[in-house]
């Protein structure tokens, strides 16, 4: 995606937060969902790996962190079947998926979407009937997927 195409996206979110959410606080949803969806499009490839990984250690009473690392290939992973496009299938529990998918991730990963405070964010994009169009436009941005240019 061009600079200039994902400047495009970026207010094309901005725009649909406009009158819910001063200006100032724009950066608080786009930047927790910008994030969010990079780890979903970087882990996209290694997700079933990982699930399956997850399945079939999960009651060994082992410490599951670095198998389901070396199965992501990654220093992060992801234990949900959830992903973006799952998100916005089920338009009903959106909120609930949403932040059951972000408590799927590794502890560092759950680490940074809590300084973000992003349950707070979810819930009250779910009160204003804006998070399953932010999950949704989200999910309509396809990015980098290849993870040699994820952050690991």
């Amino acid at each position: 995606m061009s600079d200039q195409n994902l400047s495009a996206f970026i207010w094309s979110v901005a725009d649909l937060l406009r009158g819910d959410y001063r200006q100032s606080d724009y950066g608080k949803v786009i930047l927790p969902f910008t994030v969010l969806r990079r780890l979903d499009c970087v882990l996209e490839a290694k997700k079933p790996a990982v699930l399956a990984e997850f399945a079939s250690k999960r009651n060994l009473n082992l410490p599951l962190a670095p198998f389901l690392t070396m199965a992501a290939g990654m220093a992060f992973y992801n234990t949900s079947a959830l992903d973006f496009q799952r998100l916005q299938d089920d338009s009903h529990n959106i909120g609930a998926n949403t932040l059951l998918y972000v408590q799927s991730f590794s502890e560092n990963v759950r680490d940074l979407f809590e300084k973000f405070e992003f349950a707070a964010t979810v819930e009250r994009l779910a009160s204003a009937n804006l998070l399953l169009k932010i999950v949704q436009k989200f999910a309509s941005y396809s990015g980098p997927r290849n993870s040699d240019q994820a952050i690991s």
